[in-house]
């Protein structure tokens, strides 16, 4: 009967292919009520477990042997079965923090209590197996390590408390002012500002304007610089105007400077040559300079300035004339226009400048005046500089300039022609140490020759330079050297060789109190003459900023003039209070 029914089966196999599958698996499975069994311990692993334990007993391998033996009542019991993976999804990679100790913090922020001995899941001295995952691992001290979390990782981080904002009692922040207004783009964040106290400035398009103007009053004990001295108390008005472009490329900037000092009383310039006719010593100054440049190329550049200077000859100076009833102003225009370029490290840059010198005419005591046309000249010259940018911070150069002298009337009022030719060589560099010592310094000679054989050639040492130290964050060192040959209109002297050096410190004792002490040290040599000036002048300032828009000023001068000329050396302090109002 049985093999009647294996045959039917086979026939049926033959004639349909996935009966024949079937009917092989149901034979090789042992029966279908076997089959059915195994089928349903196989997705039931503890039921299977329970029943291979019980069906056949537990065997060790026999490390001498190889062969199988019953299990001793003293072995430790056997560790549970793994987890069937059959019907479960699968998870590929590791999972985070499985490499990591059990102390401390994994990569999700979940903290384990700390436990001595414990690393990678497994406790000192278990036994083998007694941490996997979802055991109670026993610790040492009678404690025990819960089971490590089961099923899939959280899809996002436990959320963390936000640190303390410093603004959290502060005022709300308007949405204008954070940036932060819907349909608008997020405001940029501000440079550093490293002058809490300086003027902000308006935009005007791509320029941005700066203003100030200085209003200030003192007394000066000598202000004609003349013996016998005789004081007077004085008024000075200082306005400045600072105008930069903002342009991506190109450049463009003005820097006008000027002051118109005022006295409140009359004061003779010479006693025994005074008529008793009202004298003033009032005095403007100005200096102003336009700088533009064009970026031709990444290498190439055209460069121009327009500058103008007006003045007076300084008090006590012997070019200032007897018995005047105010000083004669004069007044420099010029312009250069030069180009330079870059060959690699190497800069040449090469220049033309153009000045003019015009003064007013004199107006003495006694009403009358005198033409100053013999002293108006124009000067031309070439500028030609050679740079090499070394390495960083450190650029040596090489300057050489040749300039002519014209004056407007070919002899001046004592009959010397004073056309003169002249120029300078010199060599330096311009540096930048750390950001603690940056500037130009260099060194050189100068020389000028006159058409007039009666007037002898100038030439001596050149000195030039400009250089910033800063010591501290509080505290800058700056010293300027300068170096001239000028004009005189003294019968028989040839010109004034000049040097002056300043050297200035500023100390910040809070952001709105600056101190600054300064000393100067000038000569002037009037070649022809026989009379050799040495000039000094020390100085305290204190300035004391309110605000951003106004400060308080405050200055102790004083000057010294020591000459070879007989009975002109004199003394003069200076002492001055102002405020600054700024833009």
């Amino acid at each position: 009967m049985e093999r009647r029914t294996v045959r039917r089966r086979a026939v049926a196999a033959a004639a349909f292919p996935p009966l024949g599958l079937l009917f092989a698996m149901l034979i090789v499975m042992g029966g279908p009520a076997r089959a059915q069994s195994l089928t349903s311990d196989l997705f039931n692993p503890e039921k299977a477990s329970r029943t291979a334990s019980k069906q056949s007993p537990l065997r060790k391998l026999d490390q001498a042997t190889g062969d199988s033996a019953p299990a001793a009542d003293d072995d430790p019991p056997p560790a549970p079965p793994a987890p069937s993976r059959l019907g479960a999804i699968p998870r590929y990679g590791a999972p985070a923090a499985s490499g990591a100790a059990a102390t401390g913090y994994d990569s999700l922020g979940r903290r384990r209590p700390g436990a001595k001995g414990v690393a990678n899941g497994t406790a000192k001295g278990a036994p083998n197996g007694a941490a996997r995952a979802g055991a109670v691992v026993p610790l040492t001290n009678n404690t025990t390590l819960p089971p490590l979390r089961q099923g899939p990782l959280p899809s996002t981080p436990p959320k963390l408390a936000p640190p303390p904002s410093t603004a959290a009692h502060g005022a709300p922040v308007p949405p204008a002012l954070a940036g932060i207004v819907p349909g608008q783009p997020p405001r940029r964040r501000l440079p550093l500002d490293t002058d809490p106290f300086g003027a902000t400035g308006i935009y005007y398009g791509s320029f941005l304007s700066k203003a100030a103007v200085e209003l200030s009053g003192g007394y000066d004990t000598n202000p004609a610089r003349t013996l016998p001295a005789r004081g007077s108390a004085f008024y000075m008005i200082s306005p400045e105007l600072l105008i930069a472009s903002n342009w991506e490329r190109h450049s463009l900037v003005a820097d006008l400077r000027g002051s118109y000092t005022g006295y409140g009383t009359t004061t003779p310039f010479d006693i025994s040559a005074s008529t008793g006719a009202p004298v003033t010593l009032d005095r403007p100054d100005f200096t102003g300079k336009i700088n533009g440049r064009i970026d031709v190329s990444r290498d190439s550049r055209i460069n121009s300035e327009l500058r103008l200077r007006i003045a007076t000859d300084n008090p006590g100076s012997p070019n200032i004339q007897a018995g005047l009833a105010r000083y004669p102003v004069y007044a420099t225009a010029g312009a250069t226009l030069g180009v330079d370029h870059d060959f690699n490290r190497f800069n040449v840059a090469l220049s033309a400048t153009y000045d003019h010198t015009s003064y007013q005419w004199s107006k003495f005591a006694d009403g009358s005046t005198y033409s100053n046309d013999d002293r108006d000249y124009t000067q031309y010259g070439g500028i030609g500089r050679v740079s090499y940018d070394w390495q960083p911070g450190l650029k040596p150069f090489v300057e050489v300039e040749a300039d002519t002298r014209i004056h407007d009337l070919q002899f001046d009022r004592y009959g010397y022609q004073r056309n003169s030719n002249g120029g300078y060589v010199k060599g330096g560099s311009t540096f930048e140490l750390t950001r603690l010592i940056t500037g130009e310094a260099a060194m050189g000679w100068t020389t000028r020759s006159y058409v007039d054989n009666r007037l002898s050639s100038i030439s001596g040492l050149l000195t030039s330079g400009s250089l910033i130290w800063t010591v501290t964050p509080l505290t800058t060192a700056r010293f300027i050297a300068t170096s001239s040959i000028d004009e005189s209109p003294l019968p028989g002297v040839a010109g004034v060789q000049t040097r002056d050096f300043t050297f200035q410190v500023d100390h910040a004792f809070r952001r709105w109190l600056i101190g600054t002490a300064k000393f100067g040290y000038g000569t002037s040599d009037y070649r022809g003459l026989g009379r050799f000036d040495n000039r000094y002048t020390a100085s305290l300032d204190l300035v004391y900023k309110l605000n951003r828009t106004f400060q308080i000023k405050g200055q102790v001068r004083h000057d010294w003039l020591d000459t070879t000329a007989v009975n002109s050396s004199t003394e003069a302090t200076i002492v001055m209070l102002g405020v600054r109002v700024q833009q």
